[in-house]
């Protein structure tokens, strides 16, 4: 095998980039997600984050060229921003005796805090081939070799499945750190009466008169794909999207661009819930999906409603994901009140290589104490779940 580095998908190129992920259907995992990224500016120049992407292929005797096998996609920051594994005060204690944090490199999706593969090959399609893990500690080693070279401060893996975080364990060098979100399975549920019907009396009661309460104050929902999407739409869509941010005094990461280039590309993986009352809309959820999974993602409301976030971001995504036969629904970081919208609490994980001995232990200590409190914080959660005993 052999492994390269690309600073640019088109460096790459859309044949090799698909031949080497297959038939994976994993939105993140797609030459036209990170191709937007970088088109839109939404990464690169000015923004902090510099894509790395790292190419395997593999040499055949027969064959005059090497075979694509996998990507994994890595970005040099320069800062933490739209990470969500949260390591700002590591990056203080470096400023404060001196050292450079900055530049680092992560191994992830920006802007996306959801758990998947993050090496893509069409050997694993489905990101849980036990046979094919072994390149993850393997390609953990290359990073760091470059890191080495370039005098860098660490590497992180960020939102790694399970799975593949354990193949990182034996090495006392990396450290593990997890955190705490709340997702939703499909039990088998014929529809979301039938899902309600496994709630509690009081906390299903609760759950329907939520829904009520939207329609009663004259909101309808719609759900549309990202294909059937006007530009119009698109523009009051980005128009939510930057007032979340507005109202916490800060700008979305992502362009206009961006999204007009997803609803072009890859529009069949695309749910937009759009809220309207009195003929005109006022709120929307931008959700990607695969065969398994659905990734709710960004939201925004130019009006108040009651209950609305709730409606638009969770019942909507349950309701669709029960239409369309998924199984799953990772509906983003952070949240507790999704626990009662039947969200249940489970662990993500990431992993990160620092060069500094003497900060290394320290933050795997800090890693160790976070975690006890994780691990009590997803028990008390589990008892707060809406089902019945």
């Amino acid at each position: 095998m052999k492994a390269q580095w690309f600073n640019s998908v088109d460096q790459i190129g859309e044949a090799k980039w698909q031949a080497a992920i297959g038939e994976t259907r994993y939105p993140f995992a797609q030459f036209v997600f990170h191709k937007a990224l970088e088109q839109s500016h939404s990464v690169g120049d000015g923004t902090g984050w510099y894509p790395e992407y790292l190419f395997i292929t593999d040499q055949v005797e027969s064959s005059d060229e090497d075979v694509p096998l996998a990507i994994a996609p890595t970005y040099l920051k320069t800062h933490s921003q739209g990470e969500f594994v949260f390591d700002w005060s590591w990056a203080d204690a470096y400023q404060q005796h001196g050292l450079r944090y900055y530049p680092k490199r992560i191994w992830a999706i920006p802007f996306s805090p959801v758990t998947g593969p993050r090496l893509f090959s069409h050997l694993d399609p489905t990101g849980d081939n036990a046979g094919f893990s072994h390149l993850y500690p393997a390609l953990a080693e290359l990073m760091t070799q470059a890191n080495q070279e370039r005098g860098f401060s660490s590497w992180h893996l960020l939102f790694t499945q399970a799975e593949h975080a354990e193949l990182f364990l034996p090495n006392k060098d990396l450290l593990h750190r997890i955190s705490c979100q709340f997702h939703w399975f499909n039990r088998d549920y014929k529809n979301m009466d039938n899902y309600f019907s496994y709630f509690s009396s009081r906390k299903r009661k609760t759950a329907r008169k939520e829904r009520e309460k939207v329609a009663a104050q004259g909101v309808t929902l719609i759900r549309k794909l990202g294909s059937e999407l006007s530009t119009e739409e698109i523009d009051f869509f980005y128009l939510c999207y930057q007032s979340t941010y507005a109202k916490r005094g800060q700008q979305g990461y992502l362009t206009r661009e961006f999204f007009g280039l997803l609803a072009e590309t890859m529009g069949e993986q695309i749910l937009l819930v759009q809220a309207h009352r009195a003929g005109e809309q006022i709120a929307a959820s931008w959700c990607f999906f695969d065969d398994h999974s659905l990734y709710g993602r960004y939201w925004g409301c130019m009006e108040e409603v009651d209950s609305l976030h709730f409606e638009a971001c969770y019942y909507q995504g349950i309701e669709f994901c029960l239409e369309k036969g998924l199984q799953h629904f990772d509906p983003g970081t952070q949240g507790e009140h999704k626990i009662a919208r039947g969200f249940e609490p489970v662990f993500s994980h990431s992993i990160h290589q620092i060069a500094h001995e003497g900060f290394r232990e320290a933050i795997g200590r800090f890693c160790e104490e976070e975690a006890e409190a994780v691990r009590e914080y997803h028990q008390d959660t589990r008892a707060l779940l809406p089902f019945k005993e």
